[in-house]
């Protein structure tokens, strides 16, 4: 793409601005570090604008709070008190999801995962948000904990003006094929490798 130029214009009858303006799905996949991080640095983004946001974090533990999880709360505050940004709502399946009202339930990840996609199909139906972040959702797919046909009809077929960014390693080939955008981050050095443990600012 030589001086911001595209390789090529599709011909489908768009204008450029129509064009510019399309509903995106992106993945955020590989084994380098940051599919997270620029997930969110996007749902900044779109807080800027206005949108609004549903964040959907499934894997990690409902006892690891992120750094971005406390920033977005707070733009979230700014804007109910302000309205300043957008409307901001996280939800984490580590402690049972926020609409379930229920303790985490450890011994079944399959079950909530599988809860947790049903909810996101139900507010896409309804076009509830604006941009959604999907974080780690790349897991639950290859575990089998939802269907990766399901998953992907739906996200293609989503009415409206919906982005959605999915995060994780291993990104199915099936959901590769349908997004629009793709970004592989690979591993090429990590302090990790050399026994360096996680520290604030970096990892949380």
């Amino acid at each position: 793409m030589p001086k911001g130029q595209p390789v090529s214009v599709p011909d489908d009858g768009l204008t450029t601005k129509q064009r510019r303006n399309r509903p995106l799905l992106m993945v955020h996949t590989g084994d380098g570090k940051g599919k997270s991080t620029a997930a969110f640095g996007l749902a900044l983004r779109a807080w800027n604008q206005g949108w609004d946001i549903g964040v959907f974090q499934f894997v990690k533990s409902a006892k690891w709070r992120i750094g971005e999880q406390t920033v977005l709360e707070r733009l979230a505050e700014l804007h109910d008190e302000t309205g300043t940004g957008g409307p901001i709502e996280w939800n984490k399946m580590g402690s049972g999801w926020s609409w379930s009202r229920k303790e985490g339930s450890d011994e079944d990840h399959a079950a909530d995962a599988a809860e947790g996609w049903q909810e996101i199909k139900r507010r896409l139906a309804d076009e509830r948000h604006d941009f959604y972040v999907l974080d780690e959702f790349t897991y639950p797919m290859a575990w089998g904990w939802v269907d990766v046909d399901d998953v992907v009809s739906t996200l293609a077929e989503r009415p409206g003006h919906q982005h959605v960014v999915i995060t994780g390693r291993g990104a199915d080939p099936r959901l590769v094929e349908v997004a629009d955008l793709v970004t592989e981050m690979q591993h090429v050095k990590h302090p990790f490798d050399h026994g360096q443990k996680g520290q604030k600012g970096i990892e949380w």
